[in-house]
């Protein structure tokens, strides 16, 4: 059975329900409370741990960093602003996982799942914890995630999906009518749901990103903004020794574009789709973007025809799958279903804007929700997701053990980068813990070949994913290869 999006062009009504949004993150919009700017590196400096990229996960190793050791002399250098890169333009989902989901992380890590399933639920509180702790002002709700089946096939999941879920102890429930889905959300297209009502929360990104430094400035980390480094030196690369972790002496100088230099003991990495300092890195990373509309405010009439009073983080179930959400304002916000691989992999500002995927986005929030027509959006924004072939996050040790690199969540870093930040420190301090000793951590993702082959692959597989949501989730030949290989995904 075809799925149930529209196979015309979007209508001039849908294309001008975009035409006047604003281009850019709607979390970046005059974001309150943020710090003010800080000053670029300049000259030559030395620090205990230095840290590269001002996202989650460098902000997030730069406070357990200073918790762990107040008098440790940390300096955090960020290419732009802090957390206006992908922390900045996500949908806000935080989820206890670490491994992209159950099913992919039992696919993969089937002797550990139990262990990391744990780990993430720890994780998930830590997180929480921290948020109040930190008194960081993040929008947070937990309603729990909500995935929409909308082919008769997927109904079939339904039972595998609830004996994993409560395999681990997370809190599953099924809807397996339309009648009974229409309860949570009224949608023509809707044949059952199922809610995860444990280990699932949305957050407003760029409050958190902003909570995270002005925590990280009080505790006395040193940050430094429009500071790209441009090159590391400092010993020969190793790879993850068989306990988790390299050997480390000496120092590593950092080298920025402006020709400023940071010598540092440590280095942590945090860098996400930019191209990464660590050659071995760069081979696992492959940068596909992801774009998303946000509503203007939904009136009461609107919000009363579409349910979702529970207002639980939204998305399908098929392999090209949107996210929806609600934000504090009642603004909606739907991203996802093309990811968009460009030969090369390049990254930048010029790829932000993509008119074709928004259409498809405004086209297919209607069908889903046709009594929001009419509805128009404030703001349109895409960006690039640091995709590796096992979709969940890996770490990288060079220079002797006095690097780590920590990247690779393909879309599940929001809450996922704490964890990442605490085993990136861990194991760049030679520290051994239940989860530097892991396969998960010790193993790196088989690399992406080089070009031509690698535009070729992910285009035949894209190709090949939405071939099989037409084909009530057939996967075919090249789909079952990759599955039998450890790199499939279907979601």
């Amino acid at each position: 059975m075809p799925t149930p999006w529209p196979k015309t062009p979007p209508t001039a009504e849908e294309l001008a329900s975009f035409a006047g949004a604003r281009r850019g993150s709607f979390w970046l919009d005059e974001l309150p409370g943020r710090p003010e700017p800080q000053p670029p590196l300049t000259g030559a400096g030395r620090a205990d741990l230095a840290i590269v990229g001002g996202g989650y996960t460098g902000l997030w190793t730069a406070i357990h960093a200073k918790v762990d050791d107040p008098g440790r002399d940390v300096v955090l250098l960020e290419a732009g602003r802090c957390g206006d890169a992908a922390s900045g333009r996500n949908g806000g989902f935080v989820e206890a996982s670490l491994t992209h989901g159950t099913a992919n992380g039992l696919a993969r890590f089937p002797d550990e799942m139990a262990t990391l399933d744990r780990l993430g639920r720890e994780n998930f509180d830590g997180l929480l914890a921290d948020i109040a702790r930190l008194g960081i002002d993040a929008d947070l709700e937990l309603p729990g995630a909500l995935t929409l089946l909308l082919e008769p096939h997927q109904e079939a999941w339904i039972d595998d999906e609830l004996e994993a879920a409560h395999r681990f102890g997370h809190v599953a429930e099924a809807f397996r009518t339309p009648e009974a889905a229409a309860a949570l959300v009224r949608s023509p297209l809707v044949r059952a749901a199922i809610w995860h009502r444990s280990g699932a929360g949305l957050v407003h990104p760029g409050k958190l990103a902003a909570g995270l430094l002005r925590a990280a400035l009080e505790l006395g980390v040193r940050v430094h903004e429009h500071t790209a480094v441009g090159a590391i030196d400092g010993g020969r690369g190793t790879r993850v020794s068989g306990r988790g972790r390299g050997s480390a002496s000496g120092s590593v100088e950092l080298r920025t574009a402006t020709g400023a230099r940071l010598e540092a003991s440590r280095v942590v990495l945090g860098t996400n789709a930019l191209p990464s300092l660590l050659p071995a890195v760069r081979r696992r990373i492959v940068p596909v973007y992801d774009y998303v509309l946000m509503s203007e405010p939904l009136d009461a009439a609107q919000r009363a025809a579409i349910g979702w009073a529970g207002r639980q983080g939204l998305s399908d179930a098929t392999n090209q799958f949107h996210y929806l959400r609600l934000t504090a304002d009642d603004r909606l916000l739907i991203g996802g279903y093309d990811a968009v691989y460009r030969y090369g992999g390049p990254v930048g500002p010029h790829l932000d804007d993509a008119p074709e995927v928004f259409g498809r986005l405004a086209q297919h929030l209607f069908t889903l929700f046709p009594p929001l027509r009419g509805l128009r959006f404030s703001h349109r924004w895409g960006g690039a997701i640091d995709t590796c072939s096992r979709f969940s996050v890996f770490f990288d040790v060079a220079h002797g053990g006095r690097v780590v690199s920590a990247a690779g969540y393909t879309g599940l870093g929001v809450g996922a980068t704490r964890w990442g930040a605490r085993t990136a420190l861990d194991l760049v301090d030679g520290r051994e813990t239940e989860a530097t000793t892991l396969a998960f951590v010790r193993r790196r993702p088989v690399p992406f070949p080089p070009e031509p082959l690698r535009w070729a692959g992910i285009q035949l597989t894209r190709n090949r994913l939405a071939a099989a949501d037409e084909r009530d989730g057939r996967r075919g030949l090249w789909l079952g290869t990759l599955d039998r290989l450890g790199l499939g995904f279907d979601s």
